[in-house]
C-alpha cells in the first residue's frame, strides 16, 4: 500500500510544489529552489492514466485511480538518482573530476539522507557532502559530511542475506531532523598520479554507477493495534471495494507483528514496548528457567550474569514489521559483542531516538536491501537501550553488523559519531550492563578473550580463527574506523564496569 501512496503522491505534491517559493534565507545571490522533480522518486513521473508499478509493498495500480483518495502518509522514502553537476568559476572543480550530486530543490518531509549505488562491492572513494532546508522555514542548514565507508557493515560474504541479489552499496545515514528542501554533492577523490589510467580516464576516481540519494521519512510510531499504518489506510481507503482480496496481507501483518512478541516470550508480556530490568537474583533465576543448561551448572559452579537491564522492545519503538523479512535467522550462541557507532551524527534528542531507529531500520531495508536492521541493539547517548534485529533479545540472532563475524557475536550500536566526540557516560554504562546479561547468558566473561572463524573481510581471510577481546571494536574485525576512536578508547571502561555487573 506504502508503494502505491509514494508514486501517486508524487503528481500531488509536485502540483502542490509548483506554487511559488521564497528564496532561501542564506544568502542574497543565490536563486530559489526548483521545484522541478520536488517530489518524484527514482522513477519518471507516469502520464495520468499510465500504470504505475511500485516495489515498496509491490502493489500495482493506476495514479489517476487514487490520487484524490489519498493524503500524504507519513513513513517512507524518496529515491533521487544523482545527476552530473557543473561548478561556478567562483567555486572551479579540481582537474578532471566530475562531480555527481542534486541542485537545490524542494521535496516531500523526511529527516534522514543517505547515498546508495548498485554493487555492493564498489567503493566511494571521494567526498559525500549535504545540505538541507528546515521543514517550514528558509533556513538552510551549512554542508554536512556523510561517511562513505560502511562497506564494513554487512552481512557475512557467501550468506543468504548477502548473497540475495537484493543488497546495494551505501553511505551511512545521517540524520538531519525534519527538513523539507536538499542540495547534495559527490566530489571523487583524485586518482593516484602515478596510477596507471582507469577505464574511466585519469584526474579522479570513478565513483559507483547508480548513485542515488535516499530520503527517508520515519512516519510515527506504529499503533498497539497489530496493523500497520499501510494496512489500515488499504481497509478505508474510498471507494475500495469491501470484497477487494486483501486477507492475505493483512494476515501477513499481525503474523509479522505477534512473530516479534513473542520472540520475547518469557521476558515480557505480548504487545509490551519495554522489558523490564531485573535484579540479579531475579535475573540468574530467570536464566535457570529458560536455560536448563545454566540450571545444569548452578550445581558446580556459580553463574556469572549481569542483571537484566531495561530493554525498548520494537513496538516500543514504532518498527513496522511489514518491511523486513519473515523469518528469523539465528547463530549458536553469543560468544562476543562487536561495539559500533551508528555515525549518523550527533545532532538528535534523546526523545528522538525512537524516530532515528525507525530511520535506520527503514534504511537498511528499503534502500540497502538488509533483511532487517543490522544492529542486534542499539543505544542512545542517554543510555536507553533498543531491540534490534528481530528474533528475541536473549536469543543469538545473526545480525549484519560485522563483516566477517556476524555468526555467534551480536552487535551493539550506540547512536551517533564518535571520532571526535566523546560518548556520554550513560552510553557506556549502557552498553556494559547490556553486554554484562546478554554475555552472561552464554557464560562468557567481558574481560576475557574468545575465538571467533572468520568469514572473510579485509583483515582475515575466509576459515581463520582469530582470536579476539570479548568485547571488541568493531575495528578489531574489519579495517575501519568504526566504533570513533573516542568510543574506542572507552572499551576499556565497558570491559570492567561488565565484569563487575557480573559479580566477577
Amino acid at each position: 500500500m506504502r508503494g502505491f501512496l509514494a508514486s501517486s503522491i508524487g503528481v500531488t505534491c509536485a502540483a502542490a510544489l509548483a506554487l511559488p517559493l521564497a528564496p532561501p534565507a542564506v544568502a542574497g545571490t543565490e536563486r530559489p529552489v526548483p521545484t522541478a522533480e520536488a517530489a518524484t522518486t527514482a522513477r519518471p513521473a507516469p502520464r495520468a492514466g499510465t500504470p504505475t508499478t511500485t516495489t515498496d509493498r509491490t502493489a500495482t495500480t493506476t495514479t489517476t485511480d487514487r490520487r484524490a483518495a489519498e493524503p500524504y502518509a507519513p513513513g517512507g522514502t524518496q529515491s533521487l538518482p544523482l545527476e552530473p553537476l557543473t561548478r561556478s568559476r567562483a567555486t572551479p572543480s579540481a582537474p578532471g573530476t566530475t562531480e555527481q550530486g542534486l541542485p537545490r530543490r524542494a521535496v516531500r518531509g523526511f529527516s534522514l539522507v543517505g547515498v546508495i549505488w548498485d554493487d555492493p562491492e564498489a567503493e566511494l572513494h571521494g567526498r559525500v557532502q549535504v545540505r538541507t532546508r528546515t521543514a517550514g522555514t528558509r533556513t538552510w542548514t551549512g554542508w554536512q559530511d556523510i561517511d562513505t565507508h560502511t562497506a564494513d557493515h554487512r552481512a557475512d560474504p557467501g550468506t543468504a542475506e548477502g548473497t540475495s541479489g537484493r543488497v546495494r552499496g551505501g553511505t551511512a545515514p545521517l540524520w538531519v531532523g525534519k527538513s523539507d528542501g536538499v542540495e547534495l554533492r559527490v566530489v571523487p577523490e583524485p586518482d593516484d598520479p602515478e596510477a596507471a589510467p582507469g577505464p574511466h580516464g585519469t584526474g579522479a576516481s570513478a565513483l559507483p554507477s547508480g548513485l542515488r540519494l535516499e530520503l527517508v521519512d520515519p512516519g510515527d510510531a506504529a499503533e498497539a493495534a497489530p496493523l500497520s499504518g499501510d494496512a489500515a489506510e488499504t481497509a478505508a481507503l474510498p471507494g475500495t471495494p469491501e470484497e477487494v482480496p486483501r486477507t492475505a496481507e493483512l494476515n501477513a501483518e499481525v503474523s509479522a507483528v505477534t512473530a516479534a512478541d513473542a520472540a520475547n516470550a518469557g521476558l515480557a508480556p505480548l504487545g509490551a514496548t519495554e522489558i523490564a530490568e531485573l535484579s540479579r537474583a531475579e535475573t540468574e533465576r530467570e536464566l535457570y528457567a529458560i536455560n536448563a543448561e545454566a540450571l545444569m551448572a548452578q550445581l558446580q559452579a556459580k553463574p556469572y550474569v549481569g542483571p537484566r537491564p531495561r530493554i525498548v522492545t520494537r513496538r516500543g519503538w514504532g518498527a513496522d514489521e511489514g518491511l523486513r523479512e519473515g523469518k528469523f535467522v539465528y547463530t549458536k550462541k553469543v560468544k562476543a559483542a562487536f561495539v559500533h557507532h551508528t555515525a549518523s551524527g550527533n545532532g538528535y534528542r534523546c526523545s528522538q531516538a525512537p524516530s532515528l531507529i525507525r530511520s535506520i531500520y527503514r534504511y537498511h531495508v528499503k534502500s540497502m536491501g538488509w533483511r532487517d536492521i543490522g544492529y542486534n541493539f542499539l543505544i542512545d547517548k542517554c543510555g536507553k537501550i533498543y531491540e534490534g534485529r528481530a528474533g528475541g533479545v536473549a536469543k543469538a540472532v545473526l545480525g549484519a553488523h560485522t563483516r566477517g563475524f556476524n555468526s555467534n557475536s551480536m552487535g551493539i550500536a550506540v547512536l551517533g559519531s564518535y571520532g571526535a566526540k566523546k560518548p556520554s557516560s550513560a552510553a557506556v554504562k549502557g552498553i556494559a550492563r547490556l553486554a554484562a546479561w546478554k554475555l552472561g547468558l552464554y557464560g562468557m566473561n567481558p574481560r576475557g578473550k574468545t575465538y571467533l572463524k572468520s568469514g572473510g573481510g579485509n583483515l582475515y581471510r575466509k576459515g581463520k580463527k582469530v582470536r579476539l577481546n570479548v568485547i571488541s571494536g568493531h575495528r578489531d574485525g574489519f579495517n575501519t574506523s568504526c566504533p570513533g576512536r573516542k568510543l574506542y578508547g572507552k572499551l576499556g571502561s565497558v570491559r570492567s564496569k561488565a565484569a563487575g555487573y557480573q559479580g566477577r
